[in-house]
């Protein structure tokens, strides 16, 4: 009788599922990331500690793939350190102030019915709601962020509302007052006439294709320099300077007509226009626009003497004013315009510089919602009052220009112009009172300390560079009711603020003792909130400020929540990771506002407040677009947990089985928070990140192909007990030491890339590995020893020991990345396994033994590995003809250029079928005469030959693979039973292990 030979094998036995249980995946996600938090926490020593400042998302709205990037980014980080021993501490946080929160409590109390005119109680109402908005949000957020495996102190986290926060900004307020850093000025600031507040440059946005119209005007002269005065060619009467502005809404505003020194100026004659001064470079433009031919009068005048006494009569004339100055200006070029720019020191940042040196005051007749105010035109208040300053307004000022025939042009013109970030609407330059803070004063000691600090990718210190440099202040006021006030106090009769150090300390005291809507609610009179000093000097009485501080200023001084977690360090936090669009915004806020703190704190050796600083792109649909609810291609991480943008997994048709009872929908390929993390570990997050269904299918791919590494690792390491198997590396295999090499290489690779924060390089050398070196090359060789070898024997034990190896190492290398299914991995690992190493997410990542890195193998394995290349296309041949099936259906015979490739090929002959996963393998000389070998591949029903190259030597060598001449052994199902055995007789391997079976 024919004897079943399964029993005899030790085939793998493993509880590792395919797909792992819903209830299951909760279990592994509290034990990876809750219980492992607390548990480093509480036992890695303090004076290791690794800290990630977490830079707070804002608490509105639903969470994205964008957040995914940045959470799970800094997720990988943090485990990375853990890793490596360190104690990780990491607080997530939240903005919780600002407009767009604020906007939406407004938008709700609306829809309520509540009345918002009273402006104590409508901000107390708006507060109350916005307060409960953020609250929700950031509790609907912190549960996202929790299910995608983030580790983190959770209970600890703080938001930007909370009181301490607060009383810390303040804090920080107070000691840059005290400094003299805050001061008020009535300047020109970013107006948002859309939200009715100052904006800084980072609450910005720039459109390329705004449209303006443009206008050319003429201003006429009424001074002219001494030059001119006595030139018969020069008609006074008819002399006219022509500007060229974008926005001639501020032409009622204006004060001076600025001209550059360096500038030559020239007079030409216009038929319809009169004579008309501009920049010699600029007469070409001139013509072109005006379609006239002007001749020359006067051919040149220099800039300086322009400056000396010009002037000319404003077209909107103000409190008087007759005559205007010509002022020098360094902004002034040769090559844009008519070499000649009207200022409005009230509109324009330049503007209000140069005419701040030249004594002229600053007007902006123009109201919070951008509406021109009566002040404009007082001569004819009805003209402009209350029209839209980008609108109607504009059009109004052109009109009244052309009545009396200063308009020379007007054209459409598209150009750059700054948008509110959050309204998407033009913003305007508008001079206010406002709170600034004086960049320039801590602006270089602020770049001084980037000098230490290492960015990814290192661009970002330019760019962060830049933004600082080309800052002098910040505009760090808002007319708005939801944010932290400016704590300042006004003197009802004069209207002057009163804002030092002792004045904020008492508000502190008081917001300490009241709670901070207290500024808001309390009676305008209570006099609590007016320090005793003020009261007892001055019989004034004084008024609370209604400004808040820019929510910029809120997450810039976030580093208090960590500033004081170790007395050893020298800077708050280790890194600082955010999206590039925040060099602009908390990178530079965070920067400025430590360093003020440490220059206030009498600190000589200033530090950056990072010792990295890391930034990721944005995420983009396949098409590389940006995503927009508009366009419909917003993406959800749920979506990406879930599989459903995937298509849903076909169902499985089981022979034999009854009929079975199909799902009610359609089912996805679920692969949990693991697959959202690997796809941000796949990404290279230093430039834009596509997302997909192509990118997510390679995702989803390289994440069971890990499971399945697991599963073959478990099932094979079934009865393996590290304590009494494990065999040294003096006695395993060529091909065992071989994977050992590559294993090593593979762990030094993804060390280096994440020490380098480059997780994706990790993740890209993780699957070459998997797919090739372990699937492809190692598990194939290993097959036949681990299932039909001895179990105790020393060729098995080889074989276990080395997978045991691979399972611990990979799984140090995949416990940042997908820690669930590490968490997995491990309890599905046996007893014997776990009593041996520590847990996985617990141990500190280890470097492989120096001896892993055999120079041998290195140089003889790709002859070795080229000679099975060869011999697989053969064999992929001979399947195609359906002359063979399994790779063992097969003899191999090499024959080598020389003695020393021959040596090589025979120093690993013992192992070739392993390696080449064949039943035969013979060597020979290249025309050598082998003629047994020759007669064999000749007797054989089929064979094929080809050369291939040895990439130690060049030379050529070749393969002949041919039918096996041997019977098929039934138990191995190696052909290695002499054909005239018995029926069903073993080889003689398979003979020796089945009689010490039966002995036993």
């Amino acid at each position: 009788m024919t004897r079943s030979w399964s029993s005899t094998l030790k085939l793998p036995r493993s509880s590792f599922p395919a797909r792992v249980s819903a209830a299951d995946r909760s279990k592994y996600l509290q034990r990876c990331t809750d219980e492992l938090y607390a548990w480093q926490r509480k036992t890695r020593p303090a004076s290791n500690e690794f800290i990630l400042h977490d830079g707070p998302p804002y608490a509105n709205g639903s969470l994205h793939v964008g957040h995914a990037l940045n959470k799970v980014t800094k997720d990988i980080i943090n485990r990375t350190q853990l890793s490596r021993g360190k104690r990780v501490h990491y607080v997530p946080g939240w903005d919780c102030h600002g407009l767009p929160i604020e906007l939406k409590a407004l938008q709700s109390q609306k829809e309520l019915g509540n009345d918002l005119t009273n402006a104590s109680s409508s901000a107390a109402v708006i507060r109350k709601a916005a307060r409960e908005l953020a609250e929700k949000t950031v509790q609907e957020q912190m549960k996202g962020f929790r299910e995608w495996g983030i580790m983190a102190d959770w209970e600890g986290h703080w938001k930007t509302l909370d009181k301490k926060f607060e009383m810390n900004q303040l804090a920080v307020f107070r000691e840059m007052v005290d400094r003299g850093l805050i001061y008020r000025r009535f300047k020109p600031v970013y107006w948002s006439p859309s939200t009715r507040t100052a904006l800084a440059e980072a609450e910005l946005e720039y459109k390329d294709d705004h449209v303006s119209t443009a206008a050319i005007v003429r201003f006429p002269l009424v001074e002219l320099p001494e030059q001119l005065r006595n030139n018969p060619l020069i008609d006074a009467s008819r002399l006219s300077a022509v500007i060229w502005t974008t926005t001639p809404w501020t032409l009622p505003a204006n004060a001076a007509i600025a001209v550059s020194e360096s500038l030559d100026y020239i007079i030409v004659q216009s038929k319809e226009h009169g004579q008309l001064l501009i920049a010699r470079s600029r007469l070409e433009y001139l013509q072109e626009m005006l379609d006239e031919d002007l001749a020359v009068v006067v051919p040149s005048i220099s800039g300086s003497e322009l400056c000396r006494r010009t002037t000319y009569r404003p077209i909107f004339k103000r409190d008087g004013v007759e005559e205007q100055p010509f002022i020098a200006a360094d902004f002034v070029t040769a090559d844009s315009g008519s070499g000649l720019v009207h200022c409005a020191p009230g509109h324009g940042m330049d503007d209000y510089e140069v005419c701040l040196k030249n004594g002229i005051q600053a007007f902006a007749p123009v109201n919070d919602e951008g509406r021109f105010t009566d002040k404009a035109m007082p001569s004819d208040l009805g003209l402009l009052s209350n029209k839209d300053v980008l609108k109607e307004g504009n059009s109004a000022v052109l009109q009244y220009v052309d009545t009396l025939h200063q308009l020379l042009t007007s054209h459409q013109y598209q150009h750059k112009y700054p948008y509110d970030w959050r309204s998407k609407r033009p913003v305007i330059i508008r001079a206010t009172e406002q709170w600034f803070a004086d960049v320039a004063d801590i602006r270089d000691a602020a770049v001084a300390s980037l000098a230490d600090v290492k960015f990814v990718p290192p661009s970002g210190k330019q760019r962060l560079v830049n933004f600082v440099k080309n800052r002098t202040e910040w505009c760090i006021s808002r007319q708005r009711a939801w944010g932290v006030p400016i704590p300042a106090l006004y003197d009802q009769a004069t209207g002057e603020a009163i804002l030092t150090k002792e004045s904020v300390s008492h508000v502190m005291n008081v917001i300490e003792d009241r709670g901070i809507d207290a500024w808001w609610t309390d009676s305008p009179d209570d006099v609590a909130w007016i320090p005793a000093s003020l009261r007892e000097k001055s019989s004034s009485r004084y008024r609370r400020g209604t400004d808040t501080m820019d929510v910029w200023f809120d997450s810039g001084t976030s580093w208090t929540q960590v500033d004081q977690c170790s007395s050893e360090r020298d800077r708050p936090a280790d890194i600082y990771f955010e999206g590039t669009d925040q060099h602009r915004g908390w990178f530079q806020s965070g920067l400025l506002t430590y360093v003020a703190h440490q220059l206030a704190a009498g600190i000589t050796t200033i530090t950056a407040p990072f010792k990295y600083l890391i930034t990721h792109g944005f995420t983009l649909d396949q098409h590389a677009r940006k995503m927009s609810k508009s366009i419909g291609n917003v993406m959800h991480p749920d979506a990406i947990m879930d599989g459903t943008l995937l298509p849903p997994l076909k169902p499985k048709k089981v022979k034999g089985a009854k009929k079975q009872t199909q799902p009610a929908g359609p089912v996805y390929d679920a692969l949990g928070p693991d697959a959202l993390r690997l796809w941000a570990a796949s990404s290279d997050y230093t430039r834009d990140v596509v997302i997909g269904q192509q990118v997510l299918q390679t995702v989803n791919t390289s994440l069971h192909k890990y499971r399945v590494t697991f599963k073959l690792l478990l099932g094979a390491l079934d009865d393996f007990d590290p304590t009494l198997n494990t065999n040294p590396y003096a006695s395993l295999r060529k091909i065992d030491r071989q994977a050992l090499l590559q294993l090593s290489e593979l762990v030094h690779a993804c060390r280096g890339a994440s020490d380098n924060f480059e997780f994706y390089k990790a993740v890209n050398a993780l699957n070459r590995w998997a797919n090739l070196d372990f699937s492809a090359f190692y598990m194939e060789t290993v097959k036949d020893r681990l299932y039909t070898d001895a179990e105790n024997s020393l060729s098995r034990r080889a074989a276990q020991t080395t997978l045991f190896h691979i399972y611990t190492f990979l799984q140090e290398l995949l416990a940042p990345i997908t820690p669930l299914l590490v968490e997995e991995s491990w309890e599905h690992a046996s007893d014997k396994i776990k009593s041996h190493i520590e847990h996985p997410l617990r141990r500190v990542a280890r470097f492989p033994p120096a001896e892993w890195f055999d120079e041998a193998l290195s140089q003889d394995f790709p002859d070795l590995m080229a000679g099975n290349t060869a011999l697989k296309a053969l064999q992929e041949s001979a399947r195609v003809k359906k002359q063979m099936g399994s790779s063992l259906q097969s003899f191999v015979h090499i024959e080598l250029p020389d003695d020393a490739s021959l040596s090589t090929f025979q120093r690993y002959l013992d192992e070739l079928p392993d390696l080449f996963v064949v039943s035969s393998v013979t060597l020979g000389m290249k025309g050598g005469g082998e003629t047994q070998v020759r007669d064999r591949i000749e007797a054989a029903e089929w064979s094929y030959v080809a050369d291939f190259e040895l990439p130690s030597s060049q030379e050529k060598a070749t393969v002949h693979v041919y039918a096996p001449l041997d019977a098929k052994c039934p138990r191995c199902w190696r052909y290695a039973v002499p054909e005239d055995a018995e029926e069903d007789a073993l080889c003689v391997r398979c003979h020796d292990v089945t009689e010490q079976l039966d002995l036993n």
